[in-house]
């Protein structure tokens, strides 16, 4: 893992002259003998109902019970405040991914273990996120359950309306889905407990030396 400062890249556009980069007092080796792990963001993707944010939570209660430094970006909870002003478009969805982007950067660089639950259903945003840190930091979890699975469990009625047309732009049904093609971590929630494929995930980060056993 490359522990080069964070690069300050500029996805939105021109920036004033007048807007620098400050540099922290604290440097990312100092948070990582501080927190005793190093930062990583784990990018859970899926279809709506595929697990994101049930494996995600298992995942991070596991870390918090191991000491670590964590904290959850869930799509609906984001959508409350940050991003409540975007609906379902694409060109929505793309501003909502490249706002939870620079918010795991901000989480990282602060030496954090930062877990974001969203669909995320385009190749070319999950990619401009992992190009906002430094190699290896973003770490693709695909939470690959089969639509049919996903719509058996609707857990918020929200399959039944898109299939009703009540809702449109809806992941899987009329817009796209992206599927990932080489996550670094691949679980399948419909061949395991939630204990196992969360445990999938960190024994990833042990093997990887995120964190120690």
């Amino acid at each position: 893992m490359s522990d080069v400062p964070y690069k300050n890249v500029d996805v939105a556009g021109d920036k004033s002259s007048d807007v620098v980069w400050h540099q922290a007092s604290v440097t990312p080796e100092q948070r990582v003998d501080a927190n005793g792990h190093k930062p990583v963001v784990l990018w859970y993707t899926g279809l709506s109902g595929s697990g994101k944010s049930t494996v995600a939570n298992a995942v991070d209660k596991m870390l918090f019970d191991l000491g670590c430094k964590t904290y959850v970006l869930d799509g609906d909870n984001v959508r409350h405040g940050l991003n409540g002003d975007l609906s379902f478009t694409d060109n929505d969805r793309v501003e909502n991914i490249r706002r939870i982007g620079e918010v795991s950067k901000l989480f990282a660089d602060a030496g954090l273990i930062v877990s974001t639950a969203f669909i995320s259903p385009f190749l070319a945003d999950r990619q401009m996120v992992r190009d906002l840190l430094p190699e290896g930091v973003f770490v693709e979890v695909f939470i690959d359950t089969p639509i049919d699975v996903c719509e058996s469990r609707d857990p918020k009625g929200l399959y039944k309306k898109a299939r009703a047309g009540e809702i449109k732009n809806f992941t899987g049904i009329d817009s796209t889905y992206d599927a990932p093609v080489s996550p670094e971590v691949h679980v399948q929630t419909a061949l395991g407990s939630i204990e196992h494929c969360a445990s999938q995930v960190v024994e990833y980060l042990i093997e990887k030396g995120f964190i120690a056993r």
